[in-house]
């Protein structure tokens, strides 16, 4: 990854540090907001989407109901805003320890690094787990609240490892980077689902480790 775009990924990881965002003319403060989003997801995993009511959340948050309403107009708002925090979290905690020289040198080396981040970000994070199992057991009636969360997520990641990819693709002679971040993300997603939201460590046992080496040899086959 070049100086340029390493300036230019750190400038979205600076962007990610700022509230999220706030619908209302009124502004509440950073503890009440994080008070009505903890209580949101506590509601939200315990009820699912469609049982959870704003009187519920705003009892567990401590709040009013008319002051959830005019900071994120409505319960689909309040959701949506839940998948921004995790965006910011997991990206944050996924790329932020990655040292710029890393990034700047050997692909191996990085891809190795943000794998393990990448994993030890879902499987690390039984609350996150739940959500995920929440969003796609809703996706069926509520599509709008997936397309959010890969909007934010899945989009976010695939343009950073396109990117990432598409300066060291001649290096790595790679014929579509596009594609290989693609494939890169969805192995280590598929491990998340099924080795922690599918309860299948049992069933088809896999070491991390063995996966990463697996996933950078196919991308840097030459060990560049």
């Amino acid at each position: 990854m070049s100086s340029r775009s390493v300036i230019a990924f750190r400038a979205i990881l600076q962007g990610m540090e700022q509230p999220i965002i706030n619908r209302s003319i009124r502004q509440l403060s950073p503890e009440k907001t994080e008070a009505i989003l903890n209580g949101a997801m506590q509601e939200f995993l315990a009820c699912g989407y469609a049982a959870t009511s704003m009187d519920r959340v705003a009892a567990t948050a401590g709040v009013s109901k008319a002051t959830i309403y005019s900071h994120f107009q409505d319960k689909e708002g309040l959701f949506n805003a839940l998948i921004e925090q995790l965006v910011q979290k997991k990206f944050r905690s996924i790329f932020s320890s990655v040292d710029d020289r890393i990034l700047q040198g050997d692909p191996k080396a990085a891809l190795t690094q943000i794998a393990n981040n990448v994993l030890d970000s879902g499987l690390g994070d039984a609350q996150y787990v739940s959500f995920m199992r929440l969003i796609m057991g809703e996706s069926g009636r509520f599509p709008a609240l997936a397309r959010t969360f890969v909007r934010n997520i899945e989009v976010t990641a695939c343009q950073f490892f396109e990117q990432y990819l598409r300066e060291k693709a001649e290096d790595l002679k790679l014929i579509d980077p596009e594609a290989t971040g693609r494939i890169f993300i969805g192995a280590l997603v598929h491990y998340i689902i099924v080795q922690e939201m599918l309860h299948g460590k049992d069933i088809m046992p896999m070491d991390r480790d063995r996966l990463i080496k697996s996933l950078i040899f196919h991308i840097c086959p030459n060990g560049i």
